[in-house]
């Protein structure tokens, strides 16, 4: 016996409403006057569309901070990810999926659905995926990371826990020390949501508090709370982890335990090679690019090298604990009966980072990976994360901007263990969420600069269907910029250069003296975009920030400019 579906009370699947549809509407062609005709058909569609919205998906967006390419298992890395390789193996991997290269910006583009030059960190000339997600009649949550100081229950959000700022310490994001530790590494930065109350300098009273799962326990307890109510929900939940600090637990750390002796150069060639493998990529049209090093692992002492093997043992620590508890997720799914008419999409907000040290407070005197430690992976190991592509966080070339995309949905996508090639970007995924929550833009928002979200919808490739893109894609932070037309993509961090990433992925072969006249015209096109955003010439307003540090430098001479 079929089982009542509470969304969808008709229990009528794609192929009945159709049907039933059809149907109708053959009835009441026989039925007059006209009047009663257009009446039927507006009931009848209003009917339809009700039948269809009760099938709408709960969508869960997962986002991880500063993880790199090749870091999970389905993308080529050694560390160990079997739930986040489940969703993937079968659901899509998209692997040309990109962000912007900087926390920030991706986390506004991707909760907006435009480009970051747009708008700012507090979300302005623009609405968010609560404010259009929750008058469709959908239950709007957020766990994790707010990289602002905007309040998310103020933009759409029914509810939100977590920090409000760019990175705290994972064990203790507070500004005093527990029983028996040191203030804690970093101490006090940001402010952190508890009970729906910003509270600055919290202080977990559990020692054994950990940010990861603490984000995960915030959602689930949400979760379990809504089960059972007939509106579908929208799951923002947004991880710090692996941004620095390097902490993780002290048993997932083991778990690497001579993992990494062999060194950068050793692990990514094993990257790479698993990524010919699967067919992630070609050798042919994606080389390996050099590698980048602080310092060669030949030239390391042996107290260095050991040093740097932690390191990345406490990185990969990071995103095990990650996929232990998306697992922890997908379980109370399953359990509840949610699993397969959920979407599920995971990404990480830039590529990895390539910092060394970061100035913090507190006690930075104990163990790597404790409270009391405030280390980053640094250049050479994020490199390694980049694979196969050049650079890094910050950077607008591919290993910058370049994201791992799985998108996991039993009832709505037929691509199962696939890899989808089309050059998407994180503003097409506020697009995709729309289309399938039957939202519409700006929803509830107020003062939004402009109609419609810049990016496009995902959903065709979900049966297999090309994107419908019509307008390049483009990128700008820092010192950085690109613009990407189909597989042309023009990038810049001190000069302009060109590549054709259909045979040269990596960006090896720079092509803007045999094309310069194709280097013009998309620098025109990207000129255009920056001024449309931003209402600024980007060459005036850049010399106009050269003109102000050097001011700035002039009555300030000692201190260093950010």
């Amino acid at each position: 016996m079929t089982k009542l579906n509470k969304r969808n009370p008709l229990c009528l699947d794609g192929w009945a409403e159709g049907v039933f549809f059809l149907y109708t509407l053959r009835f009441i062609r026989m039925l007059q006057p006209r009047i009663i005709l257009s009446g039927l058909i507006a009931a009848c569609l209003l009917l339809v569309m009700h039948v269809r919205a009760g099938d709408r998906p709960n969508i869960i967006m997962i986002l991880v901070d500063d993880m790199g390419y090749s870091d999970l298992g389905c993308y080529g890395g050694e560390i160990q990810t079997p739930n986040l390789d489940s969703l993937a193996a079968s659901g899509i991997r998209y692997t040309a999926a990109h962000n912007t290269s900087k926390c920030y910006p991706s986390r506004g583009a991707l909760v907006t659905g435009l480009y970051f030059q747009r708008s700012d960190r507090e979300f302005a000339n623009a609405a968010t995926f609560g404010e259009v997600l929750r008058p469709a009649g959908y239950r709007t949550l957020w766990s994790g990371k707010r990289h602002g100081k905007t309040n998310p229950l103020t933009r759409g959000f029914d509810r939100f826990y977590g920090l409000l700022g760019g990175a705290s310490n994972h064990w203790n994001p507070g500004d005093k020390a527990r029983p028996g530790e040191g203030i804690p590494a970093g101490a006090g930065k940001g402010k952190w949501m508890i009970n729906d109350q910003e509270v600055k300098g919290f202080v977990p009273e559990d020692t054994s508090w950990y940010s990861t799962d603490a984000m995960t326990d915030a959602a689930l307890g949400w979760l379990q709370e809504y089960q059972g109510e007939e509106k579908p929900f929208f799951l923002y939940l947004a991880y710090t982890a692996p941004h620095y600090p390097l902490h993780a637990k002290p048993e997932d750390i083991a778990k690497y335990d001579g993992m990494y002796d062999t060194g950068y150069d050793v692990i990514r060639d094993a990257r790479y090679q698993r990524q010919l493998e699967m067919g992630l990529f070609d050798a042919a049209t994606a080389p390996l690019s050099a590698a980048e090093q602080t310092t060669p692992w030949a030239k390391l002492s042996a107290d260095e090298r050991q040093k740097e093997i932690l390191r990345m043992q406490i990185y990969a620590g990071m995103i095990d604990c990650v996929d232990q508890n998306i697992g922890r997720l997908v379980a109370y799914l399953k359990g509840a009966g949610e699993y397969d008419n959920t979407l599920i999409l995971f990404a990480s907000d830039n590529g990895a980072c390539a910092s060394t040290d970061k100035p913090a407070g507190g006690d930075r005197s104990g163990e790597f990976g404790g409270v009391n430690s405030y280390e980053c992976t640094g250049l050479s190991w994020a490199n390694v994360s980049s694979t196969p592509f050049r650079f890094y966080k910050l950077k607008s070339y591919e290993g910058g901007t370049n994201t791992p995309l799985i998108a996991h949905w039993p009832q709505g996508i037929t691509e199962r263990n696939v890899f989808n090639r089309d050059s998407c970007h994180f503003i097409d995924i506020m697009s995709t969420v729309m289309e399938l929550g039957g939202a519409t833009y700006p929803g509830e928002a107020e003062n939004v600069a402009v109609s419609q979200p810049d990016g496009v919808s995902l959903v065709p490739t979900f049966t297999g269907q090309p994107l419908d893109r019509n307008a390049p894609i483009f990128y700008e932070y820092g010192s950085g910029a690109a613009i990407q037309d189909g597989a042309i993509k023009l990038v810049r961090a001190k000069e302009w250069e060109l590549y054709d990433l259909s045979k040269d992925r990596a960006e090896t072969v720079n092509l803007i003296e045999q094309y310069p006249e194709l280097a013009r015209d998309l620098l025109k096109q990207w000129n255009a975009w920056y001024t449309e955003c931003t209402g600024d010439d980007f060459a005036t307003a850049e010399a106009a920030k050269l003109a102000a540090r050097k001011a700035q430098k002039e009555l300030n001479p000692n201190k260093k400019n950010k």
